[in-house]
This record gives structure tokens, sequence and C-alpha cells, in this order.
């Protein structure tokens, strides 16, 4: 997992409520397992203007939706996205994080998100923020008067660097900020561990060698 240190990013504002993450990752785009490919599909719905989207479509044969904030010049390349709240919500695709991913996203700022979709974010490297109301507002108010809007986004401070040089101030869970800081998902924390896991493996099996037999004929 790439690991989230500091951040400096264009800013893009999707100013909706709910957005859910069938909105972000339609249905159909759910087939594949390999956390690869997602991007291209990100707000499929609303990015585009043929519908429904189909997986295997490239993206130079479909019809853009001008009007879509993400598809506008100004928002090109920007990988954070400030949204409304309870972002996320619907079902609980991991999908959804992967796409934001791959489309370019690191960071995500709402005054709120669904639950596992918020945790969901974490365990894929990206960056969910959870600011007051009041705060979202004043960002979507700078982004609209001055186009590039860029952000620095500090985890190991836990503080967002305006181009005025004021700084936010975030809360975020001590373990998340380390496995976020370390690049560390689910399977990198348990590789951590990867030597005291074969010294036991090892040992296991110069104790209990007939365990070795029996693992063969369970995998045959």
């Amino acid at each position: 997992m790439q690991k989230f240190t500091i951040h400096t990013g264009l800013v893009a504002p999707m100013d909706r409520e709910n957005v859910d993450t069938d909105a972000i990752i339609p249905k159909q785009f759910l087939k594949s397992i390999k956390k690869t490919g997602f991007g291209v599909n990100a707000f499929d719905e609303w990015r585009y203007l043929d519908q429904p989207g189909q997986p295997g479509v490239p993206e130079s044969a479909r019809k853009p939706n001008p009007d879509f904030v993400l598809n506008q010049q100004r928002y090109q390349g920007a990988s954070i996205l400030i949204a409304r709240k309870n972002f996320g919500c619907g079902s609980s695709r991991e999908h959804a994080p992967w796409a934001l991913d791959q489309f370019g996203f690191r960071a995500i700022l709402a005054p709120s998100f669904a639950d596992i979709f918020f945790n969901n974010c974490f365990k894929n490297g990206l960056l969910p923020i959870v600011l007051p109301e009041a705060t979202i507002d004043m960002l979507f108010n700078e982004v609209a008067v001055h186009p590039g809007y860029s952000l620095i986004i500090d985890l190991d401070q836990q503080v967002i660097l305006r181009p005025s040089g004021e700084t936010i101030p975030f809360d975020v869970i001590a373990f998340r900020k380390y496995c976020l800081l370390n690049g560390f998902d689910d399977i990198g924390l348990t590789l951590r561990h990867k030597d005291k896991i074969q010294a036991y493996e090892a040992n296991r099996l110069a104790t209990k060698p007939w365990l070795a037999h029996s693992l063969v004929q369970a995998k045959a």
C-alpha cells in the first residue's frame, strides 16, 4: 500500500450530499477483484453521457459529460476531493476506495462519511478527513474563487495547510495514522512478523513432523 506522509494536491469540489458507493463505482464494474483498472469508471454514470457504461469499453469510446465537475479542465489532475456529508454511503463495496485511488485521489475531506467506506479508505491508502461543515463550506468557497486551488496535507502533524498559510487541524486514530504513514494494509501488518511466523512454522514441523504429511494430503 502506498504511504501517506505529506501530500500537496489540487482540490476538486463535489457539491453533493449522500454520494453512495454505487455512484462512485457502479455495480456492473464489480466483477473483478484484482484491485486494478477501476479508476476509469469512477463516477461513471456522472462522468459520461452514454449510459450505462460497461466493463472493457475504452474511455476514448465514451462521451464525457461536460457539466460534471471532474470533467472540467480546471480540476484535471486533482488529488484532493472535498465533499458534503455522508460520503460513501450505500453498499460496503471495497471497490469504491479502489476506484477513487486509481482515479488519482489521495484524500477526501467531508463533514461525515459512511462507516464502512471510511474504514475501507484507510485499508487502501486513501485518507478520509472529517472536518466541521463550516470549514468544508469555507473550502468550497475558496476553491470556487481560486482556480488551481491546492492544499498541503501533513498526516504526521495532522494539519491541512491552506494557500493563505493558515492551518486546519484534523483528528485521526493513532493506529490508522501509523498504518498510512508506513504504507501498511492488513497483509503488510502481518508481514511485519514474517520471521516469527516462519520460525514458528519451522519449529512446529520439527516437533510435530507428521503435520507435514497431513498438510500434503490435505492439499492433494
